[in-house]
């Protein structure tokens, strides 16, 4: 371990300090944020943003072992510490004990506090994808947070997604992988025919003005809470709710008039940026230990498609744990209820070898650790 490395890790304990936020839960420490700006940083279209803003969250010290947790679309890194989800990983003797664990939670470019088109920039803004986004958050954590390896990188839905890039990118960085409610090929049938309709009755609302609007445009909220019921709740647990339909309607309208404040422009780049996923060419990669995590009535990962059964031939090691399909299970949010998952995850742990000394990418010049596509956008940890 080299001086500089360790003055990184010191650094980064010292600016983390000054920035509490409150406990989500009662029983794991404090979150902390911060915030590194990644200098020059090019995106896949070939743009370059001189300053990009990239906001995160910790749970626990830098002396612990570091994990990457990465949230969906539209979320954000504090958006994981809730009951559900950070309640059930971070307490003690939870799988994700904050007290031996350093856990990082970035806000992904687009998202949260992150630089994000509603900053001023708008429709000029950058177009993003999601590999983008995982080269900010290699930057993030080697560059800003000083970190040479991580005990596992986890993801829900979007995150999961990312996890998987993570994998064939940098595919010795991480001694585990567990991607949650996601399928490691390219966005196509229903899934990525629900986010065209989603984008384009958007776009197509007069109101959105090309990007340039006064207000937000009256579609967006409609089509916001159209996507959510059409592909997140779980059938029977809609049912449960709502066996009627007057107590449909009920439901329906409690959700048209919950506080909404996002902005269009943001959720257009957010959806958008997932066109061109597809992580497959590379599962052969992929050396940590790979669980992956799905329910059965996921909504945009259908099982019964046998997608996963198919690709995870190709992961060396690699696994499913499909979650049954009941009435306390929510479709393709049930992964982030970590009730269902974390006995599963722990095995993972206890079981997967630390990889930590070993090959932590690929390398592609005397200053860069990563896979051909990134080498030329200064992938390389520092």
């Amino acid at each position: 371990m080299n001086l500089i490395y360790l003055l990184k890790r010191v650094a980064t304990a010292i600016v983390l300090a000054c920035t509490l936020l409150p406990a989500q839960a009662a029983d794991f420490p404090a979150p902390k944020q911060g915030t590194w700006v990644a200098r020059d940083f090019k995106f896949h279209t070939g743009e370059v943003m001189p300053e990009l803003k990239l906001h995160y969250t910790t749970v626990g010290e830098p002396t612990g072992e570091p994990v990457l947790i990465l949230h969906g679309t539209a979320g954000s890194g504090t958006g994981m510490l809730n009951p559900a989800f950070g309640g059930e990983l971070f307490g003690p003797g939870q799988p994700l004990d904050a007290s031996k664990y350093f856990i990082i939670l970035p806000d992904a470019i687009g998202a949260g506090k992150s630089s994000k088109p509603s900053d001023g920039l708008r429709a000029r803004f950058p177009k993003y994808n999601y590999d983008d986004m995982v080269l900010a958050q290699y930057r993030l954590v080697t560059e800003g947070l000083g970190v040479r390896h991580l005990r596992l990188v986890l993801g829900n839905s979007m995150g999961g997604m990312h996890t998987w890039l993570w994998g064939t990118t940098y595919p010795g960085f991480m001694d585990a992988l567990v991607p949650l409610a996601s399928q490691p090929t390219e966005m196509a049938g229903r899934n990525w025919m629900m986010r065209r309709l989603l984008t384009d009755s958007i776009r197509n609302d007069p109101e959105w003005n090309g990007g340039n609007y006064s207000t937000q445009p009256r579609a967006f909220r409609v089509a916001n809470v159209w996507f959510g019921v059409a592909t997140i709740g779980g059938s029977q647990a809609y049912y449960k709710a709502a066996p009627t339909r007057v107590q449909a309607d009920k439901l329906v309208a409690d959700r048209m008039a919950a506080p909404f404040t996002a902005d269009a422009n943001d959720f257009l780049y957010q959806w958008d940026s997932s066109d061109d996923y597809n992580p497959a060419p590379g599962l052969e990669r992929i050396q940590a230990k790979l669980l992956a995590i799905n329910s059965a009535d996921d909504e945009r990962n259908p099982p019964e498609l046998g997608i996963m059964e198919r690709e995870l031939k190709r992961v060396k090691g690699g696994r499913l744990y499909l979650i049954p399909a009941s009435e306390d299970t929510r479709g393709h949010g049930t992964t982030g209820m970590a009730k269902f998952w974390k006995g599963q995850l722990q095995e993972l742990l206890v079981g997967a070898p630390r990889l930590a000394g070993e090959v932590v990418g690929i390398r592609y010049g005397a200053d860069s650790l990563c896979t051909p596509q990134f080498a030329a956008r200064g992938c390389g940890a520092r």
